[in-house]
């Protein structure tokens, strides 16, 4: 990896760093994180593979109230700059899916520490607030927005400054039963986080579709294309009969009807009938 390289990873990750709380263009998504990464490597397919399975494990992280979710971002980052460094190709990609669980959840330690020194910089725009001075408040925003970047830019320029000669030694000493114990791991965690996405969305008007969803992907002649296409159908057709049912509602039916919406849009247009 040259040193144009080297800069444009430190960008990506200063950049999934701030969006971790911009939520602006999404960089700290696994996804757009990885194959950033493996765009300005060299290395776009195996970018794209491991952040796609990061992001089936991340599917179901999100911050709510008081509780922080593992740091995507630094999971994303450190595990393609991992994998990229290792020189193993597609074989890697379950060793830094599981290396990416730990580094996710010591992710957090940094988010708590640069958190905390957020805290102090809202005291000090406080004070700034009071005398009318803007200019400060806006310097110190992005300041505390900066220290977010560089809560991902230094362990990723840390990272790179190992030789990845390094990295492939210490790889390579990793036992046989460990590597596959990872990769094994890693993608037991893909089933969490996508389970974890099942039971926050689950209710009686979309089980249906996920009955059908799972039938339709046993059958091996569908591509991911195939069942997509299926998928916005659906959807395109329950958002149909949505709006007919709710429009419905007592002008083909009895007058029993007019009171009659249940939620249901399926329910309502059957009882039109």
């Amino acid at each position: 990896m040259n040193a144009i390289q080297m800069i444009l990873v430190v960008l990506v990750a200063f950049l999934a760093g701030m969006e971790g709380i911009l939520d602006e263009w999404q960089f700290h998504q696994p996804l757009v994180a990885c194959t950033l990464i493996g765009l300005v490597t060299g290395h776009l397919d195996l970018g794209i593979i491991l952040g796609g399975q990061l992001q089936m494990i991340a599917l179901g992280w999100a911050n709510i109230g008081a509780a922080v979710a593992p740091d995507a971002a630094l999971a994303s980052i450190a595990s393609a700059i991992i994998l990229v460094e290792s020189g193993q190709g597609t074989k890697g990609v379950g060793t830094a899916t599981g290396i990416a669980i730990p580094l996710a959840v010591a992710g957090l330690f940094l988010t708590m520490i640069v958190r905390t020194i957020s805290t102090a910089i809202v005291h000090i725009m406080d004070a700034d607030a009071k005398k009318a001075s803007w200019r400060k408040i806006n310097m110190w925003q992005w300041i505390d927005v900066c220290l977010q970047g560089l809560r991902i830019a230094v362990p990723a320029a840390l990272l790179l400054a190992i030789p990845s000669t390094t990295v492939q030694h210490w790889l390579g000493l990793m036992p046989t039963w460990l590597a596959q114990g990872m990769s094994i791991g890693g993608a037991m965690v893909v089933a969490v986080g996508y389970a974890m996405v099942i039971n926050m969305m689950a209710s009686k008007e979309v089980w249906p579709f996920f009955a059908i969803g799972f039938a339709l992907a046993a059958i091996k002649d569908l591509t991911l294309i195939a069942l997509g296409a299926i998928g916005l159908s659906l959807a395109l057709m329950y958002l149909a009969l949505e709006s007919k049912g709710g429009n419905g509602n007592g002008k083909g039916g009895s007058s029993s009807n007019d009171n009659s919406d249940t939620g249901d849009p399926l329910g309502d247009i059957i009882d039109d009938y």
